[in-house]
């Protein structure tokens, strides 16, 4: 058994624990809480009225990520220096293995946690993007390293405030063996899921910043975390997808590799048009498109393919690449529209859908 303390002797402890503490100190304690909560407040007042100012117009959200910072470990600090002096900070609330747990263990090991994470927040934020930006890495491969760096760090500050304790790792091996029993049986989802995120983070079929098409939804890859993705459709809907998903069904990743990307722009005209001059007019289309956007490539060349004679017009495919699969949208939009103006100065009919009826007469029946 982990916790030594019987069931029948905890009531008993936690009296005795609550019995040596001093009400008064505590009370004055939560006393000198509020008043840095009042000076907080008081700052962040002032800060937004200046932040009103033009010049002083990025000042509240930095004081305000500064003050969080220093009231939540300003206030851990205070309280380790002020009940420094006070039993109940340093006897036993219960015990771990042949460890000793106080709630001085207990506050250093949120300070060493809670440090460790501030200061990983901190050096992907501000350090690790001139790093990045130096190697001219892409946006995926530093978000991988992002995410591994923080895992790391929190991994190792985890390990650190363990050891700082005092607890001897080795009585987290029954903890570890249950956890691999439930893993076998009823973690089994997201245990893939999680070896799933692995893999993506390393592996990077897709990455951060892809534009990916995942049952007919068109989205951006914004977030990978070990157990789940998140993409953003072009809607600005945000689509939780299971890592496992990309490994075992069929994604298209336009942004894999190579970002240009054929597109097709389908079109029909009326029988008895020149084919040859609807060519020559998509083609032109192509050109000005090209001329002015800058996203429709020259090379390869545009092409155009009379791909099928329909049931009421000549059809016609307008193929062209472009630079970013990212402008698909816009850029087959860009092109109806210039088509549509060209067919018109050209008087190019595009036909509406048609049926020819043949009504046959009915052979007169003998007897009427």
């Amino acid at each position: 058994m982990l916790l030594t303390i019987q069931p029948e002797e905890l009531t008993e402890h936690w009296y005795n624990v609550f019995e040596q503490i001093e009400w008064t100190e505590v009370l004055l304690f939560l006393f000198y809480v509020a008043c840095i909560f009042i000076a907080r407040a008081v700052v962040l007042a002032i800060s937004r009225r200046l932040s009103k100012k033009r010049m002083f117009r990025h000042i509240d959200s930095i004081l305000r990520s500064l003050l969080n910072w220093a009231t939540t470990y300003g206030i851990l600090l205070f309280m380790i220096f002020y009940f420094s002096d006070s039993d109940w900070m340093f006897n036993r609330l219960f015990e771990f293995g042949n460890v000793e747990i106080t709630a001085f263990l207990l506050i250093l090991v949120i300070l060493i946690v809670s440090l460790a994470n501030r200061a990983a927040k901190i050096i992907t934020r501000y350090i690790l993007p001139n790093v990045y930006q130096r190697y001219h890495l892409d946006r995926g491969v530093s978000y991988t390293f992002d995410r591994m760096f923080h895992y790391t760090v929190m991994a190792i500050a985890i390990l650190v405030s363990l050891t700082t304790v005092g607890l001897d790792l080795s009585a987290l091996t029954v903890f570890a063996g249950v956890l691999g029993v439930g893993i076998g049986f009823g973690l089994q989802n997201i245990a893939s899921n999680f070896i799933s995120g692995i893999i993506l983070l390393f592996e990077r079929p897709i990455k951060v910043g892809d534009r990916v098409i995942i049952d007919d939804l068109i989205g951006d890859v914004e977030k990978i975390s070990l157990r789940s993705t998140v993409i953003k459709t072009i809607h600005n809907e945000h689509v939780i997808v299971p890592n496992s998903y990309f490994l075992e069904e069929q994604v298209v990743n336009r942004s894999y590799g190579d970002p240009r990307m054929r597109l097709v722009v389908p079109i029909g005209v009326a029988y008895g048009t020149d084919a040859e001059k609807v060519k020559s007019v998509l083609l032109q289309a192509a050109q000005e498109e090209q001329q002015e956007g800058g996203v429709v490539l020259l090379d390869p060349e545009p092409f155009v393919n009379f791909s099928a004679f329909g049931e009421s017009s000549l059809d016609f495919e307008l193929m062209v690449w472009i630079a970013n699969s990212n402008q698909v949208i816009t850029t087959k939009s860009a092109l109806n529209f210039r088509i549509n103006r060209l067919f018109a100065e050209q008087n190019i009919e595009i036909p509406f859908p048609q049926r020819d009826l043949h009504i046959k007469s009915m052979p007169e029946i003998k007897g009427e």
